[in-house]
């Protein structure tokens, strides 16, 4: 049976896109509004780069063959590595790929994707001076430090107004990923959730300017001295990228990110970026938790059909009517996603949301998540 369950799960996140039960022909629409956590997993048993089956087109009266027929129609062949990924997660392929220089079986420079677009450059940190959006948003970290503080300070009335917040893992990955690893939704799949959005205007409209160009974004907290162990996200087409927001000890490499080879500390203020599909694992040996705001980013190879084809992809998972036979269906769901995908009108006092409240820490801590209802950032 085809991988429809999470193909990067977190987030995933984003951006992150996660798995039904139900099988790869499912067409019932899935809500979600915050991610998934990531999956643990042992490092993959291949050491070199596997070749690709060959993929043939999948049947039209299926619903990845109507999804396939859709990407075709719309975008053309400026799609094909997008139809491939499609068919090659409909055979329930599996990337795997030692990228490294050193021993393959001590290093961790193994991508693992069951997502996987072919020709997509690997690398474990990117240069965050190569992207604009990155040194812009860098210049918003003192305004969206304070809504962050301000807002989760006031734990009750976050929680009675807020849309799953600090929900946590879902309960098959909550031994793998950790009970200390919460989130707080404001993208989901290029959807924003309105309700959130407003609770953090400052943040949402910060993302909105600096031209982010993100599927997913959502603050993440890690309790203290908890680890992540080793895994990989299973999605190679996005990039996970950090704005460090509350980093405890910052600069005392308390707080950790190693990706493949690569250990770097959080700082707080700065935005790095990394490929997620290598495997990599975190630790915070803080006695506080550490909050980051979290996005996940199209990789830079993409095109820009490229992204909105894997755009529509997820459009059509939570909206399957997409590719609806019925024309009035189709209608009526492109209106849907298209106001899903819009930047929601900001309705709070941006002046009064980021005055309430006081310290943010202690708060968070206390509140119950809730379960988490979705996520990841591959097809699912």
């Amino acid at each position: 049976m085809p991988r429809w369950h999470v193909i990067g799960r977190v987030m995933a996140v984003a951006v992150g896109f996660e798995a039904t039960s139900s099988g790869a022909f499912s067409v019932a629409p899935r809500r979600r509004s915050s991610p998934r956590s990531f999956r643990l997993a042992v490092r993959p048993s291949s050491t070199t780069a596997a070749s690709l089956p060959q993929t043939t087109p999948l049947p039209k009266h299926t619903f990845a063959g109507m999804v396939e027929h859709g990407i075709r129609e719309r975008f053309g062949d400026h799609a094909d590595r997008v139809i491939e990924s499609w068919r090659l997660l409909d055979q329930d392929y599996e990337h795997q790929e030692f990228v490294g220089s050193g021993d393959p079986e001590t290093s961790n420079c193994h991508q693992w994707a069951h997502s996987y677009v072919p020709g997509l450059s690997i690398q474990e940190f990117w240069d965050t001076a190569e992207f604009g959006w990155c040194q812009r948003l860098e210049s918003k970290y003192k305004a969206i430090r304070k809504e962050f503080l301000a807002v989760t300070a006031d734990m009750e009335r976050l929680t009675r107004e807020g849309n799953n917040v600090w929900a946590g893992a879902l309960t098959e990955d909550a031994s793998s990923y950790g009970e200390g690893w919460k989130t707080l939704v404001l993208m989901n799949r290029g959807r924003w959730d309105p309700v959130n959005v407003n609770l953090f205007p400052v943040t949402s409209q910060a993302i909105h300017d600096c031209h982010v160009p993100a599927a997913e974004v959502f603050f993440a907290s890690m309790k203290p001295n908890s680890a992540i162990q080793r895994h990989s996200d299973f999605t190679n087409f996005v990039l996970t990228s950090h704005l460090a927001l509350d980093i405890p000890y910052s600069g005392q490499n308390k707080c950790r990110l190693t990706i493949g080879d690569t250990t770097r500390e959080w700082i707080n203020g700065q935005v790095s970026m990394f490929d997620t599909s290598l495997m990599h694992d975190a630790v915070n040996e803080a006695d506080q938790t550490r909050y980051i705001l979290m996005m996940r980013v199209w990789h830079p190879d993409l095109t820009e059909a490229e992204r909105n084809a894997l755009q529509f992809t997820f459009d059509c998972l939570e909206t399957p009517e997409l590719v609806s036979e019925d024309p009035g269906q189709r209608f009526l769901a492109e209106r849907e996603v298209q106001a899903s995908r819009s930047f929601p009108q900001i309705k709070r006092d941006v002046s009064r949301v980021v005055g309430f409240g006081g310290k943010a820490k202690g708060g968070a801590k206390k509140n119950k998540a809730k379960a988490s209802t979705g996520g990841g950032r591959g097809f699912s």
